[in-house]
């Protein structure tokens, strides 16, 4: 016999160690505390699931469970040793379109089941689940071959594109509440299969500089997807869970949206980012631009009282970030104060540069957010940028036509000087051009970002 108090005591010590684990991963501080909390949670899971299964599934049905849990480890593993940081993007793009897939398969296997009828209450919430969690498998593929660079990071739309959105979303309910009023297993493959294309519909018109909250918008929709199957499975727990991923995902995506001056409807109904005139090349003149070496910019970093490091997802390619953390070392034995200035949507998930900094150790005090350090800019003598583009482009805040407009941005051109530094003049991720890279106190530093940081760091000793 089945101890279901032993179970709920351990489901419930399972959910408080999840909850601690969102709280220890909301600080780089505190995050191998909370991967901890969030493991051990998710083992004790995992053996109370089992426990409970004993007088429901046989031997082979076990046996299979087992095998597949060590598969799926061994993949993960291999994955978490291999992956690169700034494939880390597309990566947790890439798992979330597995929790998508998993929810709609447990989903058609629950409807599949002979002999199962489902009440009313459940088969609500596996329609709902089913198509939030077939949305979130084909978005999130395209979310994934777009950080990768698969797919064009540009925005795609088209004349009545949200009409098609709309009547595609009114179809696919009706479709569910058909399924929902007499069990009709072909109103809810239909179902699925408006869901599927409409998860794709509602990610092309997103472009590249908008990714970050799209990553966590999708972190969401997989919670919601699983607490969705929970329910169907009775399984209190993955509720739980669910509901966490859900609501953590939710608010990430709210509180960016506020950070970017965007509307969190319009990244739900696929409509996040302006039109794409503002293309690279601005009005194809010719601009003019200042360059020079690393060791003319050390010497300007060196001469001065303030120098702000403004990183982005060059950083992360170049895998320059302890390097980096080296020179600013030095300045500050020189006597120059250092900190570095992090955008919402710095790289291509959110948090991603802190992450990056982190593994360098770099001082989690020298690290501050863009609303804490946008009013010093102006007082400050160098901002060095280095791997960033969009998140100071000055475009945002003074080109009505630009796709980024009103979205907040480092304030980088209002310091005294700016170095950036920058493989070429090509446009960043979103495609478009700089204009704080053709200023008169801009001077540009061309090449790779680790071996320019490694010139600056020979140059500053």
């Amino acid at each position: 016999m089945i101890n279901y108090n032993l179970v709920a005591l351990s489901y419930l010590v399972s959910s408080v160690l999840f909850i601690l684990s969102l709280r220890g991963l909301s600080h780089p501080e505190s995050a191998r505390r909370g991967n901890t909390f969030g493991m051990i949670g998710m083992a004790m899971a995992i053996v109370t699931t089992f426990y409970l299964m004993k007088d429901q599934v046989s031997v082979n049905g076990y046996a299979l469970t087992l095998a597949m849990i060590v598969v799926g480890g061994i993949i993960g593993t291999i994955l978490a040793k291999k992956v690169e940081m700034t494939a880390m993007p597309q990566l947790v793009a890439a798992m979330h379109s597995l929790v998508g897939l998993a929810a709609v398969l447990i989903a058609v296997a629950a409807i599949l089941k002979p002999g199962l009828h489902l009440d009313a209450v459940h088969r609500f919430e596996l329609f709902v689940g089913a198509f939030i969690g077939a949305i979130t498998f084909t978005a999130s593929i395209v979310a994934f071959g777009k950080l990768s660079g698969r797919f064009s990071s540009k925005a795609i739309r088209f004349s009545g594109q949200h009409w098609l959105n709309l009547v595609m979303a009114i179809a696919m309910i009706v479709a569910g509440v058909a399924y929902f009023l007499n069990e009709n297993h072909t109103a809810f493959y239909i179902m699925l299969a408006i869901a599927l294309v409409l998860g794709y519909l509602l990610i092309i018109p997103i472009g590249g500089a908008d990714m970050p909250v799209v990553v966590s918008m999708l972190n969401s929709y997989s919670g919601w997807a699983a607490a969705g199957i929970g329910f169907t499975l009775n399984n209190h727990l993955l509720i739980v869970a669910g509901s966490l991923v859900g609501a953590s995902g939710a608010i990430l995506s709210y509180i960016m949206c506020r950070a970017m001056n965007r509307s969190f409807w319009n990244v739900i109904l696929g409509g996040l980012g302006g039109d794409d005139a503002a293309a690279a090349g601005g009005d194809g003149g010719e601009k003019n631009y200042r360059a020079g070496s690393p060791e003319d910019a050390v010497f300007l970093m060196k001469n001065a009282d303030s120098v702000i490091i403004v990183p982005g997802y060059g950083l992360a390619v170049a895998r320059a970030q302890h390097a980096l953390q080296e020179l600013a070392e030095k300045l500050e034995h020189a006597g120059v104060k250092v900190r570095y200035a992090i955008h919402p949507v710095a790289g291509r998930m959110p948090g991603h540069m802190n992450v990056l900094l982190a593994e360098a150790e770099v001082p989690y005090d020298s690290v501050l957010e863009m609303e804490e350090i946008n009013s010093d800019f102006s007082s400050t003598d160098v901002v060095l940028v280095i791997g960033a583009n969009d998140v100071v482009n000055p475009a945002a805040k003074d080109d009505p036509a630009s796709p980024i407009y009103g979205m907040p941005i480092l304030e980088a051109h209002k310091a005294r000087t700016v170095l950036v530094v920058k493989r070429s003049m090509a446009a960043g991720y979103a495609g478009l051009d700089n204009d704080l890279f053709y200023m008169d106190k801009t001077m540009m530093v061309f090449g790779d970002a680790k071996k320019v940081v490694d010139e600056m760091v020979k140059a500053a000793e």
